[in-house]
């Protein structure tokens, strides 16, 4: 079985910044508490603002939301 973990490993292997803001953002939705889900809302969010995705936006409002903007 191929862990969330692994699909991230392989996403920073290939520079896939696409993939990176979406895996990042399924990181945090399944995070145990609200700090590990802000570090990967973070990590998510700074990859869509070097790219310019549209996920930018509802990324911000999500960490907004948790007071870490």
């Amino acid at each position: 079985m191929i862990t969330l973990d692994d699909r991230l490993l392989d996403a920073h292997a290939r520079d896939d910044r696409t993939g990176l803001i979406a895996l990042y953002a399924e990181a945090a939705d399944t995070a145990q508490d609200i700090d590990a889900a802000c570090f990967y809302l973070t990590h998510a969010y700074v990859f869509a603002l070097e790219k310019g995705d549209p996920a930018t936006e509802l990324l911000y409002q999500r960490l907004k939301a948790e007071g870490r903007v």
